[in-house]
């Protein structure tokens, strides 16, 4: 059965499960799993909030529970870098937390919001910011970061060999495992419509923003993704075969799907007569399995099927204002971070709809079943 995202109401929680502490009542979280439930290995530990931080720490959450994800985060802070960067301090939150002794309790991301406060004048300071805005700056830094290393140690080998040529070696852009997580590629397909030439462009994606219209699905949204679109007037297209501008028809479509897929439901809209940005709170049903059926014709894999894991919830009426959740499968379980609360729940469904005022999805990642 699918779920909807209520629209949002009053700032009121109300939950059909107990709201748990991990700081004062950790146990309590234990005892809803269950001892013999609970899995082997796994922690769950909610994070401090730093000032308005509820949006670094639901994306950080959900990227905890992608396993790929948090697997390569892992191994790499097992090769014991020495200089500190993002990654370095987001290999140790996430190693901090593997390695509790305590299967449930608080961590505080101390280390990584001062790194993130540092390296980007954008997050430094105590307002809330945009959670997508987050994961997309985490994801591109990092796989600028390995690409870095990278580079530096073919250059370190060359020198040692003797043989290196700077420019090729500058002008090769590797792809690391943030790329074969998260990386798709969308083809622009454009056809005149006076001699049906056909020309495309490919552009890589690490996750997918949608627009959303009122009552509607993800599926709907995905499809709208790719409605073809007529250019005329002064829009026409400038045709290489014609030589001359003439009506065209294009659209957007999936060439390659990712191992992971982020997806990100555009909710802020700027409003003309407003000037300012808007939360569009519409009700959206999304499926807990995802098939992308808006593939182009070469497309490999266009049978996959994605598995919903984890959700990214903004609670409030702006971009400016109102709190960041997240909600993650987790071994079979549902459970709601809330910062330093952690709950579980039996369904995703009931979740969400126990919340008069939860918000309305923002980032969606979902993955192959057997990846879970």
């Amino acid at each position: 059965m699918p779920g909807q995202f209520p629209p949002t109401q009053v700032c009121k929680y109300f939950y059909c499960v107990m709201r748990l502490s991990c700081g004062t009542n950790a146990s309590a979280l234990e005892k809803d799993i269950g001892p013999e439930q609970f899995p082997i290995n796994e922690h769950y530990f909610g994070l401090v909030n730093f000032g308005n931080t509820c949006y670094c720490n639901s994306v950080l959450q959900a990227l905890y529970f992608c396993r790929p994800f948090r697997e390569n985060v892992l191994s790499y802070k097992a090769q014991q870098k020495k200089k500190e960067n993002l990654l370095t301090c987001l290999a140790d939150l996430f190693h901090s937390i593997a390695t509790q002794k305590k299967k449930v309790g608080v961590i505080p991301p101390k280390k990584f919001i001062s790194r993130l406060r540092k390296e980007n004048d954008l997050f430094d300071n105590y307002m809330q910011q945009d959670a997508h805005e987050f994961l997309n700056y985490l994801l591109n830094t990092i796989a600028d970061i390995l690409q870095e290393e990278k580079k530096q140690e073919k250059q370190n080998g060359k020198l040692k060999n003797g043989n290196m040529n700077e420019a090729e070696e500058n002008n090769k852009q590797e792809l690391t495992w943030v790329h074969e997580i998260f990386q798709g590629t969308l083809t622009n397909e454009t056809r005149c419509l006076n001699c049906e030439t056909v020309s495309s462009k490919d552009e890589d994606f690490l996750d997918l923003s949608v627009d959303v219209e009122q009552n509607t699905s993800i599926t709907h949204c995905l499809r709208d993704f790719s409605n073809t679109e007529t250019l005329c007037s002064e829009q026409k297209y400038y045709c290489e075969t014609c030589c001359s501008k003439q009506e065209a028809q294009k659209r957007m479509r999936v060439k390659k799907l990712p191992m992971i897929l982020a997806l990100h439901l555009k909710r802020f809209k700027y409003m003309e007569q407003l000037h300012r940005y808007t939360k569009l709170s519409y009700r959206v049903v999304f499926p807990l399995e995802l098939r992308l059926f808006n593939t182009s014709g070469d497309a490999v894999n266009l049978d996959r099927m994605y598995d919903l894991v984890a959700v990214v919830v903004h609670c409030g009426s702006g971009p400016n204002r109102g709190h960041y959740i997240t909600i993650v499968k987790s071994h079979g379980f549902w459970l709601l971070f809330d910062d330093d609360i952690v709950e579980v729940t039996g369904k995703l469904q009931e979740s969400l709809s126990s919340v008069v005022c939860l918000g309305l999805l923002k980032c969606g990642l979902v993955s192959l079943p057997q990846l879970l």
